[in-house]
């Protein structure tokens, strides 16, 4: 099973079998970029991110939209996540293509975002996407405050 398709899956044993025999941890999804750290974080695999970055999957990697899994997991609201990145070193000052760092992904109004996660949900909710709106709104100040 390749790298990608082991972290949708979920399948942390063959995550980890890609990490013992040294596969490219960095290597980017043909079509959205995203690493399998950024996948991870994506998909809420938290089990399967702390394995990617304690192997040392590079932090500052971004996907086509130019996010790095800090962005990622910020605008996702992924607290822990957020803490375990900051705690390893991710660059929270990394712009990505709309300008913004990871704290100003998440500084706006709720509202305003609100129909970006709906379409998130929408697209990639068939594929193991689990948004939960209220608590996207009440987390976003949690996050800005964690990477001020």
């Amino acid at each position: 099973m390749d790298l990608q398709s082991a972290v949708i899956y979920g399948n942390l044993d063959a995550v980890k079998q890609h990490i013992r025999i040294g596969s490219d941890l960095d290597i980017k999804d043909a079509m959205s970029g995203s690493t399998a750290l950024i996948t991870a974080v994506t998909f809420d695999k938290a089990d399967i991110a702390n394995a990617l970055i304690d192997a040392g999957a590079d932090l500052s990697l971004k996907n086509n939209d130019g996010a790095t899994a800090l962005h990622v997991a910020a605008f996702f609201c992924r607290v822990e996540l957020v803490q375990k990145l900051l705690d390893a070193g991710a660059d929270k000052t990394l712009r990505n293509n709309f300008g913004a760092t990871p704290r100003e992904s998440v500084m706006g109004s709720f509202e305003e975002v609100r129909p970006v996660y709906e379409f998130m949900q929408t697209q990639l909710g068939p594929i193991g996407l689990d948004l939960k709106m209220d608590e996207l709104e009440k987390t976003r100040p949690v996050i800005a405050m964690m990477l001020q």
